[in-house]
């Protein structure tokens, strides 16, 4: 079975990593997930949040949000609104949790590294692409303060990846774009380090129910994908 840009139902979009993508970032990153665009920049800041004060620990956080021209149809700002939507929320939320998961926040020390994440285009998978980008991006903040000195060692214990898994007209298939996740019945998303660990499993019965085995072939499907991540995340930062 062939897919509407081509790919067989367990290919990735074609996946790339601009590094130093803006001048003044500590780490940053355009990842591209087929047409999906995410900027993810880190900033390290000194200093932690008040619950985390004289705790010796650091922090990671994340802000996510959409560009009003990144779809079809513009998007108002959330700023102008004055609040962030339920989805906006839950997503930084995913990123933060994602990569405080493969770091030792002790040996990170009392500073905080913030990473925004912006769509500059969605085609789907936008939370999947953020996670993955800002990986990399979090990797070279880090290593600039191990070379300033500031750091021993770096405090990543691992990397993550994420991807998207659905079945779209009952076939199983990796990292759906827009049209695709539109139409798919059942819609998850996969948060897995390096070594193949689970970070988050969030899973969704659009259209109906699924079954055990259903679930078995997209979790095997999604962990393909992240394994095929993590190879060229990894290729990027040797490069």
């Amino acid at each position: 079975m062939r897919r509407a840009d081509g790919r067989t139902p367990c290919e990735l979009r074609p996946v790339y990593f601009s590094r130093g993508f803006t001048r003044y970032a500590e780490g940053s990153v355009l990842m591209s997930f087929g047409e999906t665009r995410v900027l993810c920049n880190a900033t390290v800041e000194e200093g932690v949040p008040a619950f985390l004060r004289g705790q010796g620990q650091g922090w990671i956080t994340a802000e996510y949000s959409m560009l009003p021209r990144a779809t079809q149809v513009r998007s108002p700002r959330e700023a102008a609104r004055g609040k962030l939507s339920g989805r906006t929320s839950e997503i930084q939320r995913l990123i933060g949790r994602s990569l405080r998961a493969i770091c030792d926040l002790e040996a990170l020390g009392e500073r905080t590294i913030l990473i925004d994440c912006d769509v500059l285009q969605a085609d789907g998978g936008t939370r999947t692409a953020a996670i993955t980008g800002a990986y990399v991006a979090l990797h070279d903040a880090v290593f600039g303060l191990i070379r300033q000195g500031q750091l021993n060692a770096s405090p990543l214990r691992d990397s993550v990846s994420a991807v998207s898994v659905g079945l779209v007209d009952n076939h199983p298939m990796l990292d759906l774009d827009y049209a695709e996740d539109f139409r798919a019945a059942v819609d998850m998303n996969f948060v897995v380090t390096g070594s193949g660990l689970f970070v988050e499993v969030q899973g969704t019965a659009e259209e109906r129910p699924f079954s055990m085995q259903e679930l078995d072939d997209l979790r095997n499907l999604a962990l393909t994908g992240c394994r095929e991540l993590h190879r060229m995340q990894m290729r990027t930062l040797e490069a």
